[in-house]
């Protein structure tokens, strides 16, 4: 991938930005994984302490993919360990966003790919396989519908209605 600004994109989509179809995620996520850019259609989630279901769509072909994980925002368990960080790299997955944690960080990373989560937390998640998938997920200040963008760097998130020329 061409490397990506988030700022430049932000200053070049003024318009975007004003009618909502370019949104900034909330500056409260910490970077893990290698790849500090990455961007991707999305791939939407929402679990609650239980992480069976991410480990089922990491488990699949990721195509450039960013799966954005609505946690709840709870802080309490990890939803992605460096297993699955493993995983999101085997098969193509381009990013992870969690609304919760991670642990294993140090796996992480270690793995070819953009991780972004609120922190990280030791305890594994339960396993009990609840939750939604491809449904519009409330994340980092934002509405974030499956299909649509994610542009991550050092900077921060963005979310677009449609892919942004680079």
């Amino acid at each position: 991938m061409a490397a990506f600004a988030t700022a430049e994109a932000c200053d070049s989509n003024a318009e975007l930005i004003s009618n909502g179809d370019l949104r900034a995620l909330y500056p409260n996520f910490k970077i893990y994984g290698q790849r500090r850019c990455f961007s991707g259609p999305i791939v939407t989630l929402k679990v609650f302490e239980d992480n069976v279901l991410v480990r089922f769509h990491l488990e699949t072909k990721g195509e450039g993919r960013v799966l954005v994980i609505d946690g709840g925002g709870s802080t309490r368990c990890a939803l992605v360990g460096g297993n699955l960080g493993q995983l999101a790299q085997n098969n193509g997955w381009a990013g992870i966003v969690v609304n919760g944690c991670v642990r294993d960080v140090d796996e992480i990373n270690d793995c070819d790919v953009g991780v972004r989560a609120l922190g990280s937390n030791p305890l594994k998640s339960s396993k009990k396989g609840n939750g939604e998938t491809n449904v519009p997920v409330h994340v980092g200040g934002t509405l974030i519908r499956d299909g649509e963008w994610l542009y991550a760097d050092s900077d921060g998130i963005l979310i677009s209605k449609t892919e942004l020329s680079i």
